[in-house]
């Protein structure tokens, strides 16, 4: 963990162009669709698999600061469905972040059935592969739940890990560690899913307003 500074208040100076400062993550910018998604979940008589349609929209945001740390990102929503029925079998918002001065990457996950996490790891910005994890009761990167998910099935462990391909996609594993009620060991629950650039990413705001500016 690197040290704190004396001076948490002053702010450095910051890029407006968030995507040409994302370290690792420049690659997951765009929107992304595949078909090919692959769930394993618990069921009451066993683990189910299922396959999956995603698509993934992550944007570039304008740099942030606490104070003296400075981060850049990408907003996320992830919409899932399933072959055989159009309503929502999963749905995902939160951010990618970056810290260039340490090499820091975080994930943060809010999901509509009561869950929230913040994940971590480190990267260099060139990696081919990229991991982050959080686990239960972590005050740093750990995972907050309703009553009822703590305690029918409690999430100890999550991460994901990113490889990015060479032909402009991606491929990443989740693993989720859940103790289901009544059941013993904890199921490992995954999911697996190469996805496709349909899209360029939209700048961010500043740097579109600047861009706007000039053109002006």
């Amino acid at each position: 963990m690197p040290s704190i500074p004396d001076d948490v208040f002053t702010e450095p100076d910051v890029s407006p162009d968030t995507l040409a400062n994302l370290g690792p993550l420049r690659r997951l910018a765009g929107i992304w669709e595949s078909d090919q998604g692959v769930d394993i979940n618990p069921k009451a008589d066993g683990p189910e698999r299922r396959l999956f349609r995603e698509h993934i929209r992550m944007e570039p945001i304008d740099a942030q600061t606490n104070g003296p740390q400075l981060l850049y990102g990408l907003r996320y929503h992830i919409h899932i469905n399933t072959p055989e029925e159009a309503i929502t079998f999963h749905d995902q918002v939160g951010y990618w972040l970056w810290e260039p001065a340490t090499g820091l990457i975080m994930q943060t996950i809010a999901i509509p059935r009561g869950q929230v996490v913040l994940a971590g790891g480190t990267a260099k910005p060139d990696d081919e592969r990229i991991s982050v994890e959080a686990r239960r009761g972590d005050t740093r990167f750990g995972i907050c739940s309703t009553t009822f998910l703590d305690e029918a099935f409690r999430t100890d462990y999550y991460r994901i890990d990113i490889t990015f391909n060479g032909d402009d996609s991606w491929t990443y594993v989740t693993r989720t560690d859940l103790a289901v009620r009544g059941a013993t060991p904890p199921f490992d629950h995954r999911d697996t899913n190469t996805l496709k650039r349909i899209a360029a990413p939209t700048p961010n705001p500043l740097i579109g307003l600047l861009k706007r500016g000039q053109a002006g």
